[in-house]
């Protein structure tokens, strides 16, 4: 897991990804991407769960913060990408809200209607190149991190409105 300690001041993106080599190169793309985003990894769904429901050890939320939004991708150990979609879909609380773009090798037809059925907000497969790669995380940063509005994901808890 790789967490970045100065999250307060951006965007917070939970990453759910296997692979190191595709780690690796999505932290590439987006650090050639202009927007500044705290990008926290997670290596298997169940660890992704553990993240977002604050289960030791990231019951401190100082330290792991809910994300703003979820890459998430479909294979994954312990539980598929499917399975979290699922769950967070399923859970009572605000935090089933979290915007998800699924980011995945796959182009199957079976998988993309899968995601949305499952409700992800989005869904990209992995390109074959970095310019893609980058063109794809420019536009994540610049629509979905700087352009949208968020749901509360907590309780009591408001996000302010973005300045325009």
């Amino acid at each position: 897991m790789t967490v970045d300690h100065n999250l307060k001041r951006r965007p917070v993106v939970l990453l759910v990804e296997d692979n190191s080599s595709d780690v690796q190169l999505i932290e590439i793309a987006l650090s050639r991407t202009p927007g500044d985003i705290a990008l926290v990894r997670v290596e298997d769904g169940d660890k992704a769960v553990e993240y977002l429901t604050g289960t030791a050890p990231f019951h401190d939320r100082e330290k792991y913060p809910l994300p703003t939004t979820m890459l998430l991708d479909i294979k994954l150990p312990k539980r598929s990408g499917f399975e979290v979609l699922q769950w967070l879909r399923s859970q009572s609380g605000p935090i089933r809200r979290l915007p998800v773009m699924m980011l995945t090798s796959s182009k199957h037809r079976v998988d993309v209607n899968g995601a949305f059925e499952r409700g992800a907000n989005a869904y990209f497969a992995k390109p074959e190149s970095m310019k893609e790669l980058i063109t794809i995380l420019g536009d994540f940063k610049s629509f979905w991190l700087q352009r949208l509005e968020f749901p509360d994901l907590v309780p009591g808890v408001f996000l302010p409105p973005r300045p325009r």
